[in-house]
């Protein structure tokens, strides 16, 4: 249980907050300066909670003692003279939050609830950006391998153990999964933990060329085999020999192409265009689409015997939506990269960024939070990372899209105010746990009453 000092020269007030806080905090008490900072050396505080006129003393001296201890805690201020300037000070000072008098214990409780989540995160994003450090150190001496896997969820456990497992062979493999899920970063895995690493990795991007030109670019042409070949040309088979060759949006490429692609893998012998003469290649092929082919097969549109060549070994990416415990990690890391990019200092991330990055559906997944971060660091002119500086569509908690309407609209924008903030809080855990009231409010830290009080007031999107 956490520990929390209440500061308050009128007994009634003290006594009221310790017992309605009591339950869930360990709470101590103190009248004026001299108590609290008895309090503050004896113990380990977590919260604060001090008003701002304590007769002769000042809330903002507690306040100082709290901050100046090597571990200090987490403090707000309270009082019943509340003003713009007040509560400027108390924030330029260190302090969490300012409430106002008469108090609304429920709101207090949710504030310091917060309070105890925003240290919890704070920790865990100076943990993770102490992480991407060292991560960072091992690339710099070893930039391949699983390093360039991020994440910790289930999901991308189970995609790591498999990628362990089949990498070592020379075996086709098909990477299936919506677009901006790190296909790619698989496949260059895959690679590195091939048996040919020191090999090339060459990738093509199917959906990029036309049919004419796709296959020139597989396969290579001899001079004069069609308009504009004024001399021979290498394909990518052949420039990856010995190595892997990586066919991204392998779901594109056209009927005539498939047969030629079946042979290559079937018979490991590739032709140029407009000539006879077969050319032996040594390829490990990795194929990625961001289609279903097996209901391509069934469509028509794919050819069945080249799916089963193409996907001899599966690996199917999880979207982002689906692996949350990720996200954090994931933005982090994308911190410190766009921060050396640009030539910024490495910022943290804020409460409430950090819960907008949770709340939102990435429907573009890694791609999209990727752009998302780069967009935060060059924006943020303040010590941190806050909401303010994400994309709106982020920084709302909304989507750019919802995959249930034919709508496709931005989040409107609110004001950032306790208020708003609130807002978004819930509307953000209830997304995150699917409209599910008892998940939400414990990912909020309130009671199930609680939130059903708040969300008579709240309109929710």
């Amino acid at each position: 249980m956490k520990t929390l000092l209440i500061v308050d020269d009128e007994k009634p007030t003290r006594d009221a907050l310790r017992m309605a806080l009591e339950d869930t905090f360990d709470c101590y008490v103190a009248a004026d300066l001299k108590q609290a900072t008895q309090v503050l050396k004896s113990e380990d505080v977590d919260l604060l909670l001090t008003d701002l006129r304590l007769g002769a003393d000042s809330g903002m001296e507690v306040l100082d003692a709290a901050l100046a201890l090597p571990q200090p805690p987490v403090s707000l201020m309270m009082t019943a003279y509340g003003s713009v300037d007040t509560a400027v000070e108390a924030m330029r000072r260190g302090a969490w939050h300012f409430v106002t008098k008469p108090l609304n214990l429920d709101e207090v409780e949710l504030l310091l609830k917060r309070a105890v989540r925003s240290r919890t995160l704070e920790k865990e994003n100076v943990k993770l950006v102490a992480e991407n450090e060292t991560l960072k150190d091992s690339k710099a001496k070893s930039s391949h391998g699983l390093d360039r896997l991020i994440g910790r969820s289930p999901q991308m456990a189970k995609v790591a153990a498999k990628i362990e497992q089949i990498a070592p062979t020379r075996a086709t493999v098909l990477i299936e999964g919506e677009s901006g899920t790190g296909k790619e970063v698989v496949a260059h895995t895959l690679h590195d933990l091939s048996g040919r690493p020191g090999e090339k990795f060459v990738a093509v991007n199917c959906a990029a060329l036309s049919s004419q030109l796709l296959e020139s670019e597989l396969f290579g042409h001899e001079k004069g085999s069609f308009t504009g070949a004024s001399q021979r040309r290498v394909g990518r088979f052949e420039l990856a020999h010995g190595g892997t060759l990586f066919l991204d949006e392998i779901g594109e490429i056209d009927a005539q192409t498939q047969v030629k692609l079946l042979r290559a893998l079937s018979e490991r012998t590739i032709e140029r265009v407009g000539s006879n003469t077969s050319i032996k290649v040594d390829v490990r092929v990795i194929a990625a689409t961001n289609h279903r082919l097996a209901e391509m097969v069934e469509e028509g549109t794919f050819r069945e015997d080249l799916y089963f060549r193409l996907n001899v070994l599966g690996l199917q990416m999880p979207p982002l939506r689906d692996r949350k415990e990720d996200v954090v990690l994931l933005a982090n890391s994308f911190l410190a990269e766009f921060a050396k990019e640009n030539s910024r200092p490495n910022k943290p991330l804020t409460e409430a960024a950090m819960t907008s990055l949770l709340a939102y559906k990435w429907p573009g997944n890694v791609r999209e939070l990727r752009t998302a971060i780069e967009h935060a660091v060059v924006m943020s002119n303040q010590d941190v990372l806050d909401i303010q500086h994400l994309p709106d569509f982020v920084a709302g908690g909304g989507h750019r899209f919802d995959s249930n309407s034919e709508k496709n609209t931005l989040a409107p924008k609110e004001e950032f105010n306790l208020h708003g903030l609130e807002q978004r809080a819930i509307q953000g855990a209830l997304r995150a746990t699917d409209g599910n009231r008892t998940k939400a409010a414990e990912l909020l830290g309130i009671s199930r009453r609680t939130l059903q009080r708040k969300l008579r007031d709240i309109p929710l999107t």
